[in-house]
């Protein structure tokens, strides 16, 4: 998978915009950040649950990692996406996207 094509996922989502965080895209619905690609383009991060980030890591561990510190405590999980497929990714963000409309 490509930057390109985890932009087109997230942006296929209803109600998203890009923006920019920290010098690096994110993703936002309602004004929240679901999603970013992180500075070089060679991951995502998607913001899970706790519980849903620990299954995407133990079904696809060379997919999803989670991101370090307490951020990656809370569900933060980077998506590697040299290795990374639509259908995984597609579920992972609307996961995260879920749960900032909600």
């Amino acid at each position: 998978m490509t930057a390109n094509e985890f932009r087109r996922l997230a942006l296929g989502l209803e109600g998203v915009i890009e923006a920019s965080h920290m010098n690096h895209p994110d993703f936002r619905v309602g004004g929240k950040i679901f999603a970013t690609l992180q500075p070089g383009l060679k991951k995502g991060m998607v913001a899970l649950s706790p519980e849903e980030q620990a299954r995407f890591i133990e079904d696809a561990p060379k997919m999803f990692e989670p991101v370090a510190g307490a951020w990656g405590r809370g569900g933060a999980t980077s998506v590697i996406l040299a290795v990374a497929d639509e259908e995984t990714v597609g579920e992972a963000l609307t996961l995260a996207w879920q749960r900032r409309i909600a």
